[in-house]
């Protein structure tokens, strides 16, 4: 039924759940897993700095390549998770607003299935909507399953 799934990993310890469902999920499925990081990268240079002083461009593109390679090494632990249970996988890092580079993902590709935490915060967790799983959920063009 779910021929390719697509799971959003940010790290988190919900992540670590969402990882375990796609395997399993997409065990069940002989599914292929796309594994998405989606990284806020910012322009730190804008941002004051010591006494007025702005932060230099090549602080803030070491930041950003910084947060890429972050990035990269978590992707790449969970694609060995997925993979150690026979499943194909392909990892995918973008930058910018999480939900709406989901979203964007799943219109642009033949996408069967989102994987996404839904992650609490704090005593207010159920009265809060504007979470990304909450955009996704009601954004993307495919069924989503929400991991708590």
């Amino acid at each position: 039924m779910f021929k390719k799934i697509l799971v959003a990993v940010d790290g988190s310890e919900i992540s670590k759940k969402v990882i375990e469902t796609a395997a399993v999920v997409g065990k069940e499925n002989e599914a292929e897993v796309i594994l998405l990081h989606v990284g806020e990268e910012i322009n730190l240079y804008l941002y004051p700095y010591a006494r007025g002083q702005l932060l230099s461009a090549q602080y803030n593109q070491e930041y950003n390549e910084t947060v890429q390679k972050q990035a990269k090494e978590l992707l790449q632990i969970a694609k060995e998770k997925i993979q150690a249970n026979g499943i194909h996988a392909i990892d995918v890092y973008a930058c910018g607003n999480p939900a709406q580079k989901i979203i964007e993902y799943t219109k642009e590709n033949p996408i069967d299935l989102v994987i996404i935490g839904n992650r609490g915060l704090g005593p207010f967790k159920e009265m809060m909507l504007g979470s990304v799983s909450h955009k996704v959920s009601q954004l993307a063009n495919c069924p989503v399953l929400i991991v708590k």
